[in-house]
């Protein structure tokens, strides 16, 4: 890792405003001092790190720790440094006006701005940020190049890799990370970009080379989320500030303000299916056996950021406007995920032909992983769906996909945020055949709590249950599709492949729903 000098922090702070003492004042205590890396957990200080003081929980014992282990210098708030500079002693102590912000400006310096080596790729939107992500990599890789990816499934940046906890990490975690996808080599790092991580300045300052906007829905309303829609709408639009392209999805809500908004980048293009209107849409869209097929137009003349003319590919296989291409996931939605992921991958360099077999064998994760029964009288459908918006897709695509078929699904709301979730999950699987209503990341709530609102929303005419542990409530969505006298299509949302529940303060190992429908489905 990159060492840095103290220093040079201090004086990008004092340029932003942010230090809440005289420049010169710092620079003498601080001298030439060197850190290396930067840490806001004290589990994660190491020697020589610069520690952060954050959050309106932090304790003096936290610095202590990260004192312990060796950090050197520690950030906080002005009205905190007193008590603070008493907890560690023998750290440098650089006191700021917001310790959230200080935070994102002083992470690239200390890592060295690792950006410049790399292509950075952001995508927002409320549903399908993780299938576009996963779409752009595999056209990337087809292409021969490598790829990062941060994300709500995984954080892969070539020297680490792990199931994500956070859709996007703070701003020292992500900094690491875009440091080891350049130390290791990597050509890209493609990115979710949450509400949160837009509003808390989680992604402050970094360059995007392009930002995506994909679709809008009211989702994440709490007390200590977004306290209203509007709120959660002007903060996805902030990723617009940071863009040198715009991409954006004409077909999405408020598609008017999403593109006026847009206009802040140096460059804006546009997908849509049905939509000649756009640079880059689809037409001729058929769902085929967990699979989707369309016609793309516009992708063979877009031409990449860099000026440079559109790329047709080595092999011929994708020539002229429109393009056949053959999706390996499932979802009429995702056809939109797709454009996304085209014009993104074509805006990088990638020739048509690896954008073609990119898609044609991609696998996200966890979303729209379709199973089927040895007799095909049950599918299983495993998605991350977990707002409204994604909830009405999926259910629109399950009636569409596999018409005739009873619907079960299984699915709770997590406890602690997003509260209108309880009111309109349940409404937007109005007319599924049978609910089980279950766990799903209760937090500090109690998970029968959280049922039993999810019960009371429930429209009259669906049959619902209730079955708090998650394994079991999924082997009675099985019994249930089994005994259906129609075939049956059962429905686990939420949780995607991941392997945890987050409760209390932990998040605890569990089987995914993955796994427990590769086992059940076995009959």
């Amino acid at each position: 890792m990159a060492w840095c000098k103290l220093a040079d922090v201090v004086r990008t702070l004092s340029e932003a405003g942010q230090s809440a003492a005289p420049e010169a004042e710092v620079l003498a205590r601080v001298g030439d001092v060197e850190i290396d890396g930067m840490a806001f957990d004290s589990r994660d200080a190491a020697p020589g790190c610069l520690f952060a003081c954050k959050g309106a929980a932090f304790k003096p014992a936290f610095l202590e720790r990260a004192c312990e282990a060796g950090a050197t210098a520690f950030l906080c708030d002005a009205g905190a440094a007193s008590e603070l500079a008493g907890a560690a002693p023998s750290m440098l102590p650089i006191a700021v006006r917001d310790v959230r912000r200080a935070m994102a400006l002083a992470a690239p310096v200390v890592y060295g701005w690792p950006n410049e080596q790399l292509c950075c790729v952001g995508i927002t939107g409320t549903k399908g940020k993780s299938s576009t992500a996963y779409m752009l990599r595999a056209m990337a890789e087809r292409a021969g190049s490598t790829c990062g990816i941060i994300g709500s499934i995984e954080t892969d940046d070539g020297i680490e890799r792990f199931e994500s906890k956070n859709t996007t990490p703070e701003a020292p975690e992500l900094w690491r990370h875009l440091a080891n996808a350049a130390a290791s080599g990597r050509d890209h790092m493609v990115m979710e970009v949450s509400s949160q991580g837009l509003k808390y300045d989680r992604v402050l300052g970094l360059p995007l080379d392009i930002g995506c906007f994909l679709n809008i829905g009211c989702d994440h309303i709490s007390a200590v989320e977004h306290p209203d829609f509007e709120d959660y709408f002007a903060s996805k639009l902030r990723i617009f500030e940071q863009s040198a392209i715009a991409v954006v999805n004409v077909g999405t809500d408020e598609a008017e303000r999403v593109l006026a908004a847009a206009q802040a980048a140096e460059r804006v293009v546009t997908f849509g299916v049905e939509r000649p209107d756009a640079d880059v849409w689809a037409s001729d869209v058929e769902p085929c056996e967990g699979r989707l097929r369309f016609t793309v137009h516009g992708a063979g003349a877009l031409a990449p950021a860099d000026g440079s003319p559109a790329r047709e590919g080595a092999s011929g296989a994708a020539q002229g406007d429109a393009v056949a291409i053959d999706l390996g996931i499932a979802g009429v939605f995702n056809v939109e995920n797709a454009l996304a992921a085209i014009c993104m991958a074509r805006l990088m360099g990638i020739p048509l032909d690896a954008v073609v077999a990119g898609l044609a064998d991609v696998r996200v994760p966890g979303r729209m992983e379709t199973l089927r029964s040895g007799d095909g009288h049950v599918v299983a459908i495993v998605d991350f769906a977990h707002n409204e918006l994604s909830f009405k897709a999926v259910f629109r695509a399950a009636r569409e996909e596999y018409p005739g078929r009873a619907v079960i699904a299984v699915f709770g709301a997590p406890g602690d945020k997003a509260q209108e979730r309880r009111v309109q999950l349940p409404q937007a699987a109005a007319g599924a055949d049978l609910i089980i209503y279950t766990e799903d990341d209760p937090a500090h709530e109690r998970v029968e709590d959280i049922c039993a609102q999810l019960v009371e929303n429930t429209p009259a005419g669906t049959p619902c249950e209730v079955e708090y542990d998650r394994g079991r409530a999924i082997e009675r969505a099985f019994d249930a599709a089994f005994q259906s006298p129609r075939p049956a299509v059962v429905l686990l949302l939420a949780k995607g492949d991941l392997g945890f529940q987050h409760r209390g303060d932990e998040f605890c190992d569990m089987e995914s729903d993955l796994h427990r429908a590769e086992r059940l489905i076995r009959r």
